[in-house]
């Protein structure tokens, strides 16, 4: 199982204002800050991560908040929206949070499961879904979001594409995905290998206009695989089938492959290891802004570039 994909590994998106991004995810969906760090080509931009307490892969969301460049715009060729899982009961706590916090929200059901639906301050499509099957994760918890509500991470990443058929056969020819349903012009796709993060729907929509990223929109999706030995395998597999692939890359917390696939997204293939604590205790996590090694010795005029939170 292990020599496996084992569902999603983190998304990555783009936000606008770094303060209030921020605080949006720490505060209002009660995230933890795993790490703070900088964009590896773009040093004067943080790269923040938001998950569970240890940033388990399948519950991060990572951001590039660049300053000013404005809202992007969802559509083809991308990852339009993601999906948390949440405990059942919690959607009264959550409409009461975003009634106070002026989200707009709506109620609605997918595959049986209910969602409730919203947007970050950028405009990123976010949902709130309680899953057919209960989620064992234990979540990151603050005091104004406690354990029975709170976020336990992704259950799903959706897509929307113009046509879903190459791109599904990318999900179950080269990454271990099932179809497993199909609602209109939506299509679910499950990766059995883990019972977490571990759905991909394909919204097919031939007229959808083509995307735009900046503010709001997803940036890239990425898998996970146990480490990197289990990742250069799969490397060869893709290759083989024709897809244009990175070599491995160390983003530091893990090791990264990206392609894209068919319908235009961007993917990534992710490792487990090393992880998060690599350079922070666990208890520390979050806390101090972690640079990658090249750019330790401009620490202090980095500092003096990136925004306060």
């Amino acid at each position: 199982m292990e020599n496996k994909v084992l569902g999603l590994h983190h998304i990555t998106a783009i936000a606008d204002n770094a303060k209030r991004n921020h605080a949006f995810y720490t505060t209002t969906l009660g995230l933890r800050l795993v790490k703070k760090t900088v964009n590896f080509d773009d040093p004067g931009t943080y790269h923040f991560y938001y998950g569970n307490e240890s940033g388990t892969p399948g519950t991060i969301l990572t951001f590039f908040p660049w300053e000013g460049i404005g809202k992007g715009t969802p559509g083809a060729g991308m990852a339009t929206h993601i999906g948390y899982s949440v405990p059942e009961g919690s959607f009264d706590f959550w409409k009461q949070r975003f009634d106070e916090n002026r989200i707009a929200y709506e109620e609605t059901a997918i595959f049986g499961e209910q969602l409730l639906s919203f947007s970050d301050p950028d405009g990123l499509q976010l949902s709130l879904i309680i899953p057919k099957t209960a989620d064992s994760r234990v979540p990151w918890t603050t005091e104004a979001v406690p354990a029975g509500v709170a976020t336990k991470g992704f259950h799903n990443a959706t897509l929307t594409l113009h046509r879903a058929d190459p791109t599904a056969k990318v999900l179950t020819d080269l990454l271990g995905y099932r179809q497993t349903g199909q609602e209109g012009n939506r299509y679910r796709f499950v990766n059995e290998n883990i019972d977490t993060a571990n759905y991909i729907d394909i919204i097919e929509d031939p007229e959808a206009g083509h995307g735009r990223n900046a503010a709001g929109t997803n940036h890239h999706i990425a898998f996970r695989v146990k480490d990197d030995t289990v990742q250069m395998a799969l490397r060869e597999k893709i290759a083989a089938a024709g897809l244009n692939i990175t070599p491995k890359i160390d983003r530091d917390y893990f090791y990264s492959l990206y392609f894209r696939e068919p319908g235009g997204v961007l993917f990534e293939i992710a490792t487990d290891n090393p992880g998060f604590t690599r350079d922070e205790s666990l208890e520390q996590l979050g806390t101090a802004l972690k640079l990658p090694k090249q750019y330790e010795p401009a620490r202090t005029k980095i500092e003096a570039v990136l925004p306060g939170l």
